[in-house]
């Protein structure tokens, strides 16, 4: 694996140019997507795939999460060139935020404008019930650390980016105006990054609320700095799994949550379809 501590630029530029030699003529994406725990099924949507593996691609992890699969998907989406991200890699795995994080620089790099990032997570607004959808309105990045900090380079963006409207507004505008013509209902709120894997106690939801905070998840947080970094138009996108309410708390396990994840996720994938040609 490419030292992205060292050489972040370099490795960027490896990852890149072997995409492009698998990928050819679909190496060359608008937009991004990060799928998310139990929701890696979009990628079935796509027109004439390629699929690469994350072993091909020099500097990407390997995605040892239950149901993230490890595989990069070029192709189509009703007609718009798609990079999807079939699994994602997180903190509690071990890895860094700069390796969490590389990915999305690659996309950028390959000519990516805007980016979906999408996630399973737990609800801790109480009007909120698990299979419901949410756009991210903004975050709490409660992880130990950022995965902008170390030496800087000027070609991957702006040292300290303005994150004072990480998740863009035009595209939860136009999310919501889908959603309504669908018949979906989405909520929106704040996300909570939290390291896991184990899951939070009842106080800690507590102090979870009172910071603001609608939904809680692992994830999600690193790559949208990085992807605002880089100058991408986010749009985050969540299914709530489970209810993380602490009056009514009750015992959840991941088989739980992947399938309540893959039982809503007929409703997200609708939703990016619907929403694709006008990112």
């Amino acid at each position: 694996m490419y030292d992205l501590e060292k050489d972040l630029w370099a490795a960027l530029e490896k990852a890149s140019s072997t995409i492009q030699s698998l990928g050819g003529e679909q190496a060359a994406p608008r937009i991004g997507i990060i799928l998310g725990t139990g929701l890696g099924r979009l990628a079935q949507s796509l027109n004439a795939p390629i699929i690469i593996p994350y072993e091909k691609i020099p500097g990407f992890p390997r995605a040892t999460a239950e149901s993230h699969a490890g595989r990069l998907i070029l192709g189509k989406l009703k007609g718009v060139a798609v990079a999807a991200l079939q699994g994602r890699f997180h903190y509690y795995e071990g890895y860094s935020l700069k390796q969490i994080t590389f990915p999305v620089r690659v996309m950028k790099r390959l000519g990516c404008i805007s980016l979906i990032v999408s996630n399973a997570c737990g609800g801790l607004n109480p009007e909120f019930h698990a299979g419901d959808l949410m756009a991210l309105s903004d975050h709490l990045n409660l992880l130990p650390g950022n995965p902008l900090v170390g030496l800087h380079d000027g070609r991957l963006g702006p040292h300290f980016p303005d994150m004072s409207q990480p998740y863009s507004k035009r595209l939860r505008k136009l999310a919501q105006s889908h959603a309504q013509a669908l018949g979906l209902t989405l909520r929106e709120g704040v996300y909570a990054a939290m390291t896991g894997p184990s899951l939070e106690t009842r106080a800690e939801y507590r102090m979870l609320r009172i910071l603001g905070a609608d939904a809680i998840g692992m994830s999600t947080v690193p790559e949208t700095i990085v992807a605002v970094q880089s100058g991408l138009e986010v749009l985050g996108l969540s299914v709530i799994t489970d209810e993380c309410v602490p009056e009514t708390l009750k015992p959840v396990d991941l088989p739980t949550i992947i399938k309540t994840a893959e039982e809503a996720e007929p409703k997200l994938v609708k939703l990016i379809e619907s929403i694709i040609n006008e990112i």
